[in-house]
This record gives structure tokens, C-alpha cells and sequence, in this order.
């Protein structure tokens, strides 16, 4: 095993682990925010190392899945930090990236859909489409939130939820079905799946439970998507009257502000005049 393959698969067990943890643990609290660092930092290494593996082996379909993880946690990352909106050159150059990528496939997709036999990456071509349009999507996206100057309150905050989800589907699909951006993972994920088919009714069921935790960050993200858009269950997260660290990832700009009336004694320490 290469030493490229090993911290591949290691950034890779470390987001699934702090990924989950990060969607489990309360939105915008210190623990959330720690653990959210984590999942940034093994995603990006996941991903680097995915698309220079794809590179060795001339896999154009993982290079672009592999940039296209690392830019949606990168954005993600970097929607968070930016509690105040605002936009920077970082922005327009990273905007070629999904739109590059999305194009790319959407390319392949129909290049697939008029060629006879199966496609020679082994990816169907509705998968190719299916990508190409979120990377095209994420690409408006960011060409909205540059023309408005940026994004606050709780479009930040779904920005930065479904970047982060997204990513984190790409590396469960990889990792538990052995396709997609982590078909460097497939080693360990024949390695094991080998003590778990025993048996045609229980293969059935374990390929089963594999499908639902690869989709599984999709269904949480469309849970909370949801709940953002359509409830009022984030402004009580991002009352000003919390603690800093917790309100920090869902602060609203129109949130009323606590009063604060500053005094000053000639005699801080009470000693007697």
C-alpha cells in the first residue's frame, strides 16, 4: 500500500467518523465547531488524496469527483468562518471549479447516453448527469451569492449545511458501495465486505444497510434544509443572548441586541477612601 493510499484512507475513515459526529451533536456549539474542523481537515486530505491517486491511474471521472469534494468543503469551510457575508477574489476563481467539472460530465452523460455498450469508467450515465447538475448548480449558487455580495443569516447557513452534507455523500457513496470519487477505496472495501457476505439473505440484507448509510447524508440533509427554510427552530439558535461560540454558525444580522451598560468606579477595589 502506498503511503498515498494509506493517508487517503485514513482522511477518509476520519470525516465519515466526524461527519457523523459533526450531525449529531448540537448545531453551532463548541463541540460542533471542534469536530467540524476535524471532518474539514480529513475531507480535504480524503479528497487530495483521491484525485492524485485518479491522476496515477488516468481516471478522469475520479479527478473531477475528487475536485469537486474538495471545493464543496473548502466553500463550505469558508461560508462558515464568514459570519458577516461579504465576498473576495477567492470566490470568482473558485467558481471554475464546479462549473468546469459540471460541464465535463454533463459531456460525458450524453456522450454515454449515444454511444452503444457499457461506459468504459463504469459509471452509469445518469450518475454523470446527476453530478453535472449539482456541480452546475453549486456554480450559480456561487455566482448568486458574488452578485449579492454575499450571505447571511440563514441562507449562509444552508449554504454551508448542504456543501458540507454533499461532500460527506460523496465519501459514504465511495466508501460503502466502492464507486464514485473513492475508487481508491475499494481495497478496503473488499477487504471488508469479505466477513460480511455469508449467506444470499443476509448479502441481500447487508447490501440493504450499505445503500441506506451511503444515502444517509442525503436524507439528513434534506431534513435540515428543510427545517432551516420552512421552521423557526434556528433564530432561537442564533439569540444573541447565547453563548458566543454557540450562536457564532447561525448569527442573523437582524437578531435584536442585548443592552450593555458599562460603568466605571474610582474605587475598583473597595478599599476603604
Amino acid at each position: 500500500m502506498s503511503p498515498t493510499l494509506a493517508i487517503h484512507i485514513f482522511g477518509g475513515i476520519a470525516g465519515l467518523a466526524s461527519g457523523a459526529a459533526a450531525l449529531s451533536l448540537r448545531k453551532g456549539s463548541r463541540r460542533h465547531a471542534m469536530v467540524g474542523r476535524v471532518f474539514v481537515a480529513s475531507m480535504l486530505t480524503m479528497a487530495a488524496g483521491a484525485t492524485f491517486l485518479a491522476i496515477q491511474k488516468h481516471e478522469s471521472g475520479n479527478i473531477i469527483g475528487g475536485i469537486f469534494t474538495f471545493y464543496l468543503i473548502l466553500t463550505a469551510w469558508w461560508t462558515a468562518r464568514h459570519i458577516d457575508g461579504g465576498t473576495s477574489k477567492f470566490g470568482w476563481v473558485v467558481l471554475l471549479i464546479p462549473l468546469t467539472v459540471g460541464a465535463l460530465n454533463w459531456f460525458s452523460g450524453i456522450e454515454k447516453i449515444s454511444s452503444s455498450g457499457p461506459p468504459k469508467d463504469g459509471v452509469p450515465a445518469g450518475m454523470n448527469l446527476f453530478l453535472g447538475s449539482v456541480m452546475l448548480l453549486a456554480a450559480a449558487g456561487d455566482v448568486r451569492m458574488l452578485l449579492r455580495g454575499g450571505v447571511v443569516g440563514t441562507t449562509r447557513i444552508a449554504r454551508h449545511l448542504w456543501r458540507m452534507c454533499f461532500g460527506l455523500f460523496i465519501a459514504t457513496g465511495s466508501f460503502f458501495l466502492g464507486s464514485g470519487v473513492g475508487a481508491a477505496n475499494r481495497p478496503l472495501r473488499l477487504l471488508w465486505a469479505v466477513g460480511l457476505r455469508q449467506g444470499i439473505f443476509r448479502t441481500l440484507l447487508r447490501e440493504e444497510v450499505l445503500l441506506f448509510l451511503a444515502i444517509l447524508p442525503l436524507i439528513l440533509l434534506t431534513f435540515w434544509l428543510i427545517r432551516i427554510r420552512f421552521t423557526n427552530a434556528f433564530k432561537k439558535t442564533a439569540s444573541l443572548y447565547r453563548a458566543p461560540e454557540a450562536r457564532a454558525a447561525f448569527y442573523e444580522p437582524g437578531a435584536p441586541r442585548p443592552a450593555v451598560v458599562e460603568t466605571w468606579s474610582p474605587n475598583p477595589t473597595g478599599a476603604p477612601k
